[in-house]
């Protein structure tokens, strides 16, 4: 008979032997071999059969990893916004930035109707003046009362009307200035954009509404007066108003009274008053407000009292005290010409002249 487990027609031809029964246990089925894990011993492994079979990796650092990461996120949203505020700065200022606009400008002399009136000492002429109440040289041009507009901020509003203050005084008030000695603290003022403006009615003079000196300055032919007294009268006012979101504008509006005498009298010579009336405007924007600059846009002016017959283009010419404006007025206007604006005069009136 065949042993416990075998059939009984006894073990099968080609069936295991005997022998092989013994490894029954450990034969391992397909799914066990699926799922083993090899592992190649190295060389230092095999040489030292202690070591583990096998080697385990080092754990990965997850924190450093991660600041890393955010470091670099960090850096690419920094870079990506100063370019995106770059490009947009320099795309506003492109838009913003623009030339400045000509001078346009006009003189007009204002004529006396009778002998111009004079006195010993300039303190009583400016007493029986209209000027009696006028304060004296930049005091008689205060800065209103300011506030931010929706596109500048207060102290730019203030910025601009103390430069346009700025460039009143250095243009009516300064002695050299007036008496055409200097001409540098109006001109440092200006915009860059308006100086070859200003140099060209300086150097040729021409009476085209564009290059007349009077236009920029008040000067006074220092061949015919000079000033009797420096302390010059001033009353008037300053305006400032948003035009656009780029463009602060300031007007002004001032009447100056100047004495004077004639150039190379005595001292106690005859005293007159010289009346000038300006109204200027200002525009300012922001670069203008940065570099305490102005652009001069607009020049009206009044004078008396002048004769209308001469030239009031490169310098006012007054008429002193016991003289009368001569006969004959201005210089004929071509209604067919466009290049150049009508020529105007007025009279003065006898009440803006001080009694004697």
């Amino acid at each position: 008979m065949g042993g416990r487990g075998d059939p009984p027609e006894g073990t099968p031809e080609g069936g295991p032997s005997g022998a092989e029964d013994e490894y029954r246990s450990v034969v391992f089925d397909e799914s066990f071999v699926r799922a083993a894990r090899l592992q190649e011993s190295s060389a230092e492994e095999r040489v030292t059969d202690h070591a583990p079979a096998v080697r385990r990796r080092p754990p990965l650092h997850r924190g450093l990893t991660r600041q890393v990461l955010a470091l670099v996120v960090l850096i690419t949203v920094a870079f990506g916004t100063a370019v995106y505020l770059g490009v947009r700065h320099s795309a506003g200022s492109s838009q913003v930035r623009r030339p400045p606009e000509p001078l346009r400008m006009t003189v007009v002399p204002l004529a006396p109707q009778g002998r111009v009136p004079g006195g010993a000492d300039p303190e009583r002429m400016y007493a029986r003046s209209p000027a009696a109440h006028f304060d004296t040289g930049a005091e008689g041009i205060p800065l209103p009362a300011s506030r931010a507009t929706a596109h500048f901020s207060d102290s730019q509003v203030v910025a601009a009307l103390t430069t346009a203050k700025d460039y009143l005084v250095r243009s009516s008030l300064y002695p050299e200035v007036l008496t055409g000695r200097e001409v540098s603290p109006a001109r440092s003022l200006l915009d860059a954009d308006q100086l070859d403006q200003f140099d060209r009615s300086f150097d040729r003079p021409t009476a085209d509404g564009r290059h007349a000196p009077t236009g920029w300055v008040v000067r006074l032919d220092p061949a015919r007066a000079r000033l009797a007294d420096d302390r010059i009268r001033v009353q008037g006012s300053l305006e400032a108003a948003e035009t656009d979101p780029a463009t602060l504008e300031v007007t002004a509006d001032h009447t100056f009274v100047y004495a004077l005498r004639p150039t190379g009298s005595a001292a106690d010579a005859p005293v007159s008053l010289f009346t000038v009336r300006r109204e200027l405007t200002f525009r300012f924007d922001r670069t203008d407000l940065r570099t305490h600059q102005v652009q001069l846009t607009a020049s009206y002016l009044q004078a008396g009292p002048l004769a209308c017959a001469e030239d009031a283009t490169a310098y006012l010419r007054p008429l002193l005290a016991g003289r009368t404006a001569r006969s004959g007025g201005p210089a004929g206007t071509d209604p067919y010409g466009t290049d150049r604006p009508a020529v105007l005069c007025g009279t003065l009136s006898p009440g803006a002249q001080p009694t004697v």
